[in-house]
């Protein structure tokens, strides 16, 4: 897991002057420093620091002013987030007090946790509700993934900007049906405005595309490794030779061989105008008869289903060799590459260590956080506006 996290500083002889009252009521502007008092704190450097106590000169209401790094609970900032740091970094939250009183920090993992969960619920962004009022991209990435929350199997789903990589949202789903899957992407795609999904090769997602008036473009590394794997098994029936369906249609083993093999050839290269060769491959079977009810597909009638398949996905597979940007350069891999990257490093690397969420919200939370580091590798994450 590669974060760049950057920890809140403590100045103790810092202070920010007030601006405006403590009480939401008053539009007090101007305050008299009426004390100045000592304050113990949990700290890796200090154990004591001074706090101002300021009057407001309207209201008269007093408030106090905390040096930098310091806020009104017990435990600095600083040690805050690294305890946040720790955690997201892969030690459970027993561990985290265990590194934090090595360090002379003594901070209950009860404690962690709650410093943990209202941290990540600060995270802007990464939430279904969030409105990205500055943020417009021309294609949106989209994955579903699964963690284990009390037991069960809990679905997150996850936006992405395919481009740069940027995580854009994580949910919990309530499954992965079409209308599921839709009701979640639409929103999303109409928000930042884009105009192509990239996915998985799940039916499921070719359907919401369709439904949502997206382009959409399916990762080539998951359709050349299932195609791969369904040549090699249909070569090794035909080799076989205990199918007659083949001679039926009169077709011969060695041309149904070569035509498997041409498929292998097509997947890896992937060119728009290639789609003419899988019309040809489809009709050569197209008088394969399905089965019967209750009956197994016939060797024959599995070739015809694979390269109809191919044929009608081929616009989809291609897709990133057509779709350029404005300068005439492609701006897609054809890969949903980010998304995995994004499950991969964000979600299931702290996950892998855990045997499983004790809440549903937990799980969201951490993986929002951490998704939310990682879009921030290149200058670091600030946690001083984070760790409260």
């Amino acid at each position: 897991m590669r974060l760049n996290l950057i920890l809140p500083v403590v100045e103790p002889d810092h202070y920010l002057a007030p601006q405006h009252c403590a009480n939401p009521k008053c539009k007090g502007k101007y305050f008299r420093l009426r004390q100045e008092v000592q304050k113990n704190v949990r700290d890796t450097r200090y154990e004591q620091v001074v706090v101002h106590r300021y009057e407001c000169l309207r209201c008269h209401r007093t408030f106090r002013v905390y040096p930098q790094g310091i806020l009104a609970g017990q435990f600095s900032q600083r040690a805050k987030g690294m305890g946040v740091m720790l955690y997201v970094l892969g030690l459970s939250y027993g561990a985290v007090e265990l590194m934090l009183a090595a360090l002379g920090v003594r901070m209950s993992k009860a404690t962690v946790y709650r410093t943990v969960q209202s941290t990540a619920e600060r995270v802007p962004g990464l939430k279904r509700g969030s409105i990205f009022d500055a943020y417009r991209m021309r294609a949106l990435g989209a994955d579903v993934t699964s963690v284990k929350c009390k037991g069960k199997w809990l679905p997150i789903g996850i936006t992405v900007d395919p481009i740069h990589g940027w995580v854009l949202t994580i949910d919990q789903l309530s499954g992965e049906d079409t209308q599921t899957l839709k009701d979640w992407v639409a929103p999303i795609a109409k928000a930042v405005a884009a105009h192509v999904l990239v996915s998985d090769d799940a039916d499921a997602f070719k359907s919401v595309a369709d439904e949502s008036g997206l382009d959409q473009q399916v990762c080539k590394s998951h359709v050349g490794r299932n195609t791969q794997a369904l040549i090699e098994n249909l070569s090794q029936q035909i080799q076989a030779g205990a199918d007659p369906s083949l001679a039926k249609i009169g077709i011969e083993p060695q041309q149904a061989l070569a035509d498997l093999r041409q498929l292998g050839e097509l997947i890896q290269s992937r060119l728009p105008e290639q789609i003419s060769l899988l019309e040809t491959l489809f009709l050569r079977y197209a008088l394969a008869p399905a089965p019967h009810k209750g009956q197994s597909a016939t060797l024959a009638y599995r070739l015809r289903n694979l390269f109809l398949d191919r044929w009608n996905l081929w616009p989809r597979l291609t897709f990133y060799r057509i779709w350029k940007d404005a300068g005439g350069e492609a701006i897609l891999d054809g890969t949903n590459n980010a998304c995995e990257r994004a499950i991969g490093w964000w979600i299931k690397e702290r996950y892998r260590s855990m045997r499983g969420y004790k809440r549903d919200q937990s799980a969201l939370n951490v993986s929002r956080l951490i998704a939310y580091c990682g879009n921030h590798l290149a200058q670091g994450l600030d946690l001083t506006n984070l760790v409260a």
